[in-house]
């Protein structure tokens, strides 16, 4: 009995040792593992706008254009070997965490603005823009400094970084806030605030097509970045994303994805070296 006991014994002590050492070797496999797992799934789920042209929108074609759009295209084209072999997810803005939390992305390309807070929950990668924020207001009531902001409303999308800025620093101004750029724009359109605030880079695109508003306020807060992301902890895909951010930049890649994409927009009233950062460098 006490040596059936004494073998019961070694054979469960022998099991658990196997049960941890599998699980030792099997973490760090499926962590070496995440790009050929998204090669062999066939596409890179990248998390893009539907509504924010000319960074991320959806033509009348129903295919996907912009700047972040001609970078997703490169990035797949060098992972994956064809620039088509991207499953295009589209997101708002606040849901740009969420998608990559919950797996239903690989990446986000999204007008992504790196921040602590949003980087507690995400990894970014290098830059590829700079921007600022901004406030668009009707041209015959100009908007120029925030305290004429003071007992009005003021338009923002949820989630972004103008929210943020606004709720931390200003509380004194009413928010109004939508979920997607063309709902916020139209609120502006419609007088439902006095002013909208968001990235500076969309709002100098958007008056050069909305006759009657100005950028009263061009530039609020810090110069910041914008950046791909991906899920925390996804290392070998950052990894990947970095390295491939410092090729781009040796080609110069991001000042023709805006002469591509932007400059039709922007024309000549917009300095490119103020959005491009080539090489992740800000």
């Amino acid at each position: 009995m006490k040596k059936t006991a004494a073998i019961s014994a070694a054979s469960l002590l022998a099991t658990l040792i196997l049960a941890l050492t599998l699980t030792l070797v099997s973490a760090p496999a499926r962590a070496e593992g995440e790009l050929e797992e998204i090669k062999r799934s066939g596409k890179i789920r990248i998390g893009v706008f539907s509504d924010k042209p000319p960074f991320g929108y959806v033509d009348e074609n129903g295919e996907n254009q912009g700047y972040d759009i001609y970078l997703a295209r490169r990035i797949a084209k060098d992972l994956m070997g064809d620039e088509n072999k991207i499953q295009f997810v589209l997101v708002e803005a606040a849901s740009r965490i969420e998608v990559l939390e919950s797996n239903k992305v690989d990446l986000v390309l999204a007008n992504f603005t790196v921040t602590p807070e949003r980087a507690e929950k995400v990894d970014f990668a290098r830059p590829y823009m700079k921007v600022a924020l901004g406030v668009v207001s009707p041209e015959n009531a100009t908007i120029t400094n925030v305290a004429q902001l003071k007992g009005h409303k003021l338009i923002v999308n949820k989630g972004t970084t103008a929210d943020a800025y606004f709720s931390k620093n200003h509380p004194e101004i009413k928010l109004v806030k939508y979920d997607q750029n063309t709902e916020a724009f139209n609120a502006l359109r419609d007088g439902r605030g006095v002013a909208l605030a968001h990235d500076n880079t969309l709002i100098f695109a958007w008056i050069n097509e909305n006759p009657g508003f100005v950028a009263g306020i061009d530039f609020l807060g810090n110069l910041d970045a914008i950046a791909p992301a991906v899920k925390k902890g996804n290392t070998e895909l950052l990894d990947w994303i970095n390295e491939e951010m410092a090729t781009l930049g040796q080609e110069k890649f991001f000042h023709k994805a805006y002469d591509k994409t932007l400059k039709p927009i922007y024309g000549n009233s917009v300095d490119p070296e103020t959005v491009v950062v080539e090489g992740g460098k800000m």
